[in-house]
């Protein structure tokens, strides 16, 4: 898995694309987007507010995601999927990367693998020092933790592992960064995102430490956490629990094209 996190994208640019994509998630999550929904990129840009180029590089990291397909006409719908492959998805992102963790505490990890840790994580810390985040920090976020996900992965030395984290990332909601808008607003976003850096530290130190098990338990509780954080953050905000994206009703001045007619598969409890 790639540590690097490209940045010829303009810093602006970058920072809309993670605004549309937060923004995307939410409107997914609560079901404003309903499941087979073909999205309609001119209704996003006038819904969210930003161009169409980051909104267009929105879509295909979403589709990265598993939270949209593509068409074979074009243009991109809503997949489907339950409360229950939310939770599993990002539970098994939890279990490889605790896996992951642990094979780095055991095997031991190159010298430059754990500078460009500490570095990224310095990074975090600067962007978490302001009392609150904006479009361009919590971006810049982002694109922080997501590399040091991938560094994680790598300190592995397992291309298995790597691979298979590399697959699931691609499952609902199981990214790293698969953040909704007011995870990015509230109040209480800065809190949440202190926590999960205090539990970068601590599997660093770990790792450092050759604490296989420690290393493995922390990663665990760290999706947990990205778990129950993002659940309250729908559930603050109104929005339905997690719930399946399969008949809620996009929201007042919001059309969505429906893709090719097929017969809805029946609505989904919570479990």
């Amino acid at each position: 898995m790639n540590a690097r996190v490209p940045a010829a994208v303009p810093e602006a640019e970058r920072s809309q694309a993670v605004r549309a994509q937060l923004a995307l998630r939410e409107m997914i999550l609560a079901g404003e987007l309903p499941a087979g929904s073909r999205i309609a990129e001119l209704a996003v840009v006038e819904r969210i507010g930003v161009s169409r180029t980051p909104i267009r590089a929105a879509l295909m990291r979403l589709e990265q995601e598993g939270l949209l397909e593509k068409l074979p006409g074009g243009g991109f719908a809503v997949r489907t999927f339950s409360e229950r492959d939310v939770a599993d998805a990002i539970e098994l992102r939890g279990t490889l990367e605790g896996l992951a963790a642990r094979l780095a505490a055991e095997r031991g990890v190159a010298a430059h693998l754990l500078d460009e840790a500490r570095e990224c994580l310095a990074g975090i810390d600067t962007v978490l020092a302001q009392p609150r985040l904006d479009d361009d920090a919590f971006s810049a976020y982002v694109e922080l933790n997501q590399r040091f996900h991938a560094l994680l992965a790598d300190m592995a030395g397992s291309p298995l592992v790597a691979r298979e984290l590399a697959r699931v990332v691609n499952l609902p909601f199981a990214s790293p960064s698969a953040f909704v808008v007011v995870q990015a607003n509230s109040a209480q976003a800065r809190d949440m995102l202190i926590v999960a850096q205090d539990q970068h530290r601590e599997v660093i130190d770990a790792i450092e430490r050759r604490e296989g098990a420690r290393a493995e338990a922390l990663m665990r509780q760290h999706s947990r956490l990205a778990r129950r954080n993002l659940r309250e953050a729908v559930q603050d905000h109104g929005g339905l629990p997690l719930q399946s994206c399969i008949t809620a009703r996009p929201p007042r001045g919001f059309t969505v094209a429906r893709s090719a007619p097929q017969n809805p598969p029946p609505r989904r409890q919570s479990p």
